[in-house]
Order: structure tokens, then C-alpha cells, then sequence
């Protein structure tokens, strides 16, 4: 073969390789969006001279959440959001617990399960989370490439929940490119501070994965934050500068105070309180919450030291009510803790400790029927908060939690509508101040709860993310 026959037949293969690559890119979304004539760029809310992005048509919006939809409620209720105003929507995320039953029934919704990987795979320990970590990636990259590039049909938006931030970011960002699709980051909390809580802040790892997410945090053309602090810290550290709009969390609309009557039958009907149920309508016990995700930066050894110290012998051991401590959630660490409980029993003889995995309505029932709810979140960022406070706040529960961390006062007033703590004995001291020495205390904490919890995730969601997504005037 001469030397000019190998030249032509090379051009020939690239050229053939590259006419099948285009054929089998992904398709595009078509209607670009266009401003207004005279319209002003998108900028934070206060900002002089501040617009939204506005839409043509009902917008299209991809929801990805790379972990379990069941168990991501602010992405439901995006999704939910986006369907009431008349968007499409793809929920994208792991099928594993039952996602909200408005979701499956509404005809603008589609769920479209990630596949979970295989058992080996889901390790996260130690020496084999570094082996098998990158495997996992691997497997999820092909699983969200094959669903967003094909699976689904292309869209105006691709909301993305951060974290998990690898790889959902820099394939995220790959597939808006060729779809011709605007991306939007959700941010609930910093991916690289998780990492940290695992492997420590000095490992290479971390310090990869703190660079990444950096990196591919500038790549949306708008960002929601949680908090304020957060807004803050991603113009500020990460230097993002695109539109960063704070929509912190609020409850929906299911988070209600219970009547007396709505409360005691409930009580007398969940399989955790029947038993209970005349001594906490009494009085004579006290029904506390906390929901948890059974993991590192919810540390559950806080409230059971917390419960032995509030059983011990002293002067007013015998003016104390019974505690009644349900714990809902699942996660990795509940064996572990599950087995902690079970060897604590005999120091605790003023609580009793029940887990349970509930419905969603049978826990927004639970927590409009308990007597104060406790958060666990210590925040591996400092600048996110927990959901479920938030929840707590929209049943009227006034909330005791772990304060030590810049984001808390967002959201909790001390005194006002809950209480801090930053020790298992401070949270002592709260509980017998509540529940033994100043109970008008908790009434007026619920009160303050009940104020807090009148403004819901629609009033927070239609100025902001509704005015993005051109689905609110």
C-alpha cells in the first residue's frame, strides 16, 4: 500500500468515525431561549434593576438527584412544584424507598429510575471504598450518561442536587453542552466536606474532590442554596458568578398542627405510641422526634447519652415525665446505634427508645402529634441546615438541635422557636428545662414554631425558582 493510499484510507476512517459520532450524540433541545427585547440579565433578588429568565412555552425540566428519590424530599417537591404550574419533568434518581404519591400519579411527572450498582460495588469502607470507589463512578457515569443523553427526551433545564458532586457535575455539564440544555445547581451542602468527614480534610482525595467541585460549581447559569451562608461562601470561595438565589427550605403543605382529636386517635393508632398513648395525652409522658439519617454527621450517641443523663437519680427524679423517644429514618449506621440503645436500657429508666420507618403521611402525622422535636445535624459544611427542622417548624414542633454551626440562626430563633445545644448534657439541661422546670416554656417555644411554620415551600419556591424556570409571572 503507497504512502498516499494510507493517507486517504486514514482520512476516510476519521471521517467515518466522526459522521458516526455526530449521529450519536445526543439529540438537542430547540427552543433556545431568547430575552425579551429590553430585558435585563438575570441577577439575585434585591440586586437594582434584577429579572428572571423567562421561558417561552411551559418549561421542560430534568430533576436529577443521584441517590434515592424517596428519600430526597426537597427534589420531590421541585418536581411537584414544576408539575403544578404545568412543566414536564423527569425525576432521575435511585428507586429504593417509595418517592410521594402525588409524583406517581401526576401526568407531568415521569420517574425514571438510575440502576443501582451491583452489591460489590456499594462498599464504603476503609481500604475498599478506594479500590471500589472509582468502580462505582465508573457505573454510575455510563447509567447517567445512557439516561440523560437517550433514555429521555431533551429539556430546557437540568436541575442537579449537589451533593453527591462526582461525577453528577462535570456529566452534567457535558450533557447540557450537547443538549443545548441551561444548568441549574441545587446546592443542599458541600460534597468535599462529606468526603472529609470519611477520609479526613488533609487526604488527597478530599483535596481533589474539594477542586472539582469548585470547578464545575461555575459551569450552571443559576444556583439555589439552602441558606444564606452558603450564597455566600460559593461567591466568595468558589468564586461562582453566576446567579446564586438563596430558597431555603420551607415546609409543604402535608406539615400540619394536629386538633386534640386528630392527635389522640392518631396516637392510639401507630403500632410505636398505642401503648402510650393515654399517659402522653396526660401528660404524664412526653413524646420526643428526631429524624436521622444514620450517619456521620448525625450523631444519635449525643440524645441516648443526653436520655441517661436526664434518668439518673436526683432530687427531681420523681417530677420527671416519662420519655417517649421515636427515632425515624434509615441509614448505615442504625445497627451500629440500634445496638448502643439496646445496651444503654438499664440507665435509662425515665425513656424508652423506639425506631421506626414511617409513611409520609404517618410522619407528618407524628410530628404534629409529638411534644418537641430534636435534631441531630451537626453540618460537615457549617453553612447548610437540616430539612427536617423544617418540617418540625410546619407541624407547629418546637425543635432543640444542634447548634454550633453558622447556618442554625437562619433558621432557629433561641428561645423564640427552639432551643440550641452543643453538648449531650446541654441537651439534658434543654429537656428538663421544657419537660420538668419551665413547661410554659414549650408552649411558648410552640408558638414561636407555629409563626415560623406559616410561610410554605410554595410561598418560597413561585418568587424564586418558579420565576427562574418562566413557569411564574
Amino acid at each position: 500500500m503507497t504512502t498516499l493510499e494510507i493517507i486517504l484510507s486514514a482520512i476516510l476512517f476519521c471521517s467515518t468515525a466522526f459522521t458516526i459520532l455526530l449521529l450519536t450524540l445526543p439529540s438537542r433541545h430547540t427552543h433556545a431561549y431568547k430575552e425579551p427585547p429590553g430585558a435585563a440579565p438575570l441577577k439575585e433578588p434585591g440586586d437594582k434593576d434584577a429579572s428572571e429568565l423567562h421561558t417561552p412555552t411551559k418549561a421542560s425540566v430534568q430533576v436529577l438527584v443521584l441517590g434515592d428519590i424517596g428519600r430526597s424530599p426537597r427534589m420531590q417537591y421541585h418536581a411537584l412544584s414544576i408539575a403544578k404550574h404545568g412543566g414536564r419533568v423527569d425525576l432521575i434518581g435511585y428507586r429504593e424507598s417509595d418517592p410521594h404519591p402525588d409524583l406517581v400519579s401526576n401526568p407531568h411527572v415521569s420517574i425514571v429510575p438510575i440502576p443501582p450498582p451491583p452489591p460489590l460495588l456499594r462498599s464504603g469502607h476503609g481500604l475498599l471504598f478506594i479500590v471500589l470507589g472509582p468502580l462505582k463512578v465508573i457505573w454510575q457515569v455510563w447509567s447517567l450518561w445512557m439516561i440523560l443523553g437517550y433514555r429521555t427526551e431533551p429539556a430546557r433545564w437540568l436541575l442537579v442536587q449537589n451533593p453527591p458532586a462526582i461525577p453528577t457535575l462535570a456529566l452534567a455539564h457535558l450533557i447540557c453542552f450537547l443538549r443545548n440544555t441551561s444548568l441549574v445547581i441545587d446546592w443542599h451542602n458541600l460534597g468535599w466536606s462529606i468526603l472529609a468527614m470519611k477520609l479526613g480534610g488533609a487526604h488527597p482525595l478530599v483535596r481533589v474532590a474539594r477542586w472539582y467541585e469548585r470547578f464545575f460549581g461555575r459551569s450552571a447559569v443559576a444556583n439555589f442554596t439552602v441558606t444564606d451562608v452558603m450564597a455566600t461562601l460559593l461567591k466568595t470561595d468558589y468564586d461562582i458568578r453566576s446567579p446564586i438565589l438563596t430558597l431555603h427550605d420551607r415546609p409543604p403543605a402535608q406539615f400540619q398542627p394536629l386538633s386534640p382529636e386528630h392527635r389522640q386517635r392518631f396516637l392510639s393508632g401507630l403500632p410505636q405510641t398505642a401503648q402510650y398513648a393515654a399517659a402522653i395525652l396526660k401528660g404524664d409522658m412526653r413524646l420526643i422526634v428526631s429524624s436521622t439519617s444514620w450517619t456521620p454527621d448525625e450523631d444519635f450517641s449525643i440524645l441516648l447519652d443526653a436520655l441517661k443523663q436526664y434518668s439518673q437519680q436526683d432530687a427531681t427524679y420523681h417530677q420527671r415525665p416519662h420519655i417517649l423517644a421515636i427515632i425515624t429514618g434509615k441509614g448505615p449506621l442504625k445497627e451500629y446505634h440500634q445496638q448502643k440503645m439496646s445496651e444503654s436500657k438499664p440507665q435509662l429508666s425515665k425513656a424508652t427508645i423506639s425506631t421506626a420507618w414511617l409513611s409520609a403521611a404517618d410522619y407528618a402525622s407524628l410530628l404534629g402529634a409529638a411534644d418537641l422535636g430534636v435534631s441531630l445535624h451537626t453540618s460537615s459544611s457549617g453553612v447548610d441546615l437540616p430539612m427536617k427542622v423544617v418540617d418540625m417548624l410546619g407541624a407547629g414542633l418546637p425543635v432543640t438541635g444542634w447548634s454550633r454551626f453558622a447556618a442554625w440562626p437562619e433558621l432557629i430563633q433561641e428561645g423564640d422557636n427552639g432551643r440550641g445545644f452543643g453538648s449531650a448534657a446541654e441537651l439534658n439541661d434543654v429537656l428538663r428545662d421544657l419537660l420538668v422546670e419551665d413547661v410554659p416554656q414549650l408552649s411558648r417555644l410552640k408558638e414561636g414554631a407555629l409563626r415560623e411554620g406559616r410561610r410554605r415551600w410554595d410561598d418560597e419556591w413561585d418568587p424564586i425558582a418558579g420565576r427562574l424556570f418562566g413557569l411564574v409571572a
